[in-house]
């Protein structure tokens, strides 16, 4: 039987019904507008990867755990299998494509413009890893690092 556990990814703004709308930054006691809420927009995980030199047992792992099954190697995706995620993402599994690549997971986020959003992480001191690319039939990725953790781009 499938565990009723959902994998959930992606924020949204706070929704909690207060007539404020801030956030209050460590070390900064100001209040910010919070600019999703304002804009409606959300930060949405679109693929989210995991690479791992033992694929077989994380396709188990991830099955037992969520009862979701994995469909065949993409080579688009570099030869991940993939799932879908409960907010219409999809979590994809893939062994190392190169001996120096290491074990990592790494979110993808829904942009609107890929070339802006790589621009505001280069100025903003992240290491671009990847610069946007493209995937035929699936739209642009990119890749930066920030602080030793990566993230990725995605803009369909």
């Amino acid at each position: 039987m499938p565990c009723p556990a959902i994998l959930q990814i992606g924020c949204s703004p706070n929704h909690d019904g207060g007539s404020a709308s801030t956030n209050k930054l460590s070390g900064d006691q100001s209040a910010v507008k919070d600019k999703n809420r304002d804009n409606g927009n959300t930060m949405k995980i679109h693929y989210l990867e995991i690479v791992t030199r033992d694929v077989d047992a994380s396709f188990a792992l991830y099955s037992k755990i969520h009862g979701v099954s994995f469909g065949v190697a993409d080579e688009n995706l570099g030869g991940a299998r993939t799932a879908n995620l409960a907010n219409g993402g999809t979590l994809g599994i893939r062994a190392p494509l190169r001996d120096t690549e290491t074990p990592v997971v790494r979110p993808y986020f829904l942009v609107h413009d890929i070339v802006e959003a790589v621009a505001a992480a280069g100025q903003s001191g992240a290491e671009i890893a990847m610069q946007p690319t493209e995937i035929p039939g699936r739209g642009k990725f990119a890749i930066f690092i920030q602080g030793g953790i990566e993230s990725g781009l995605w803009q369909v």
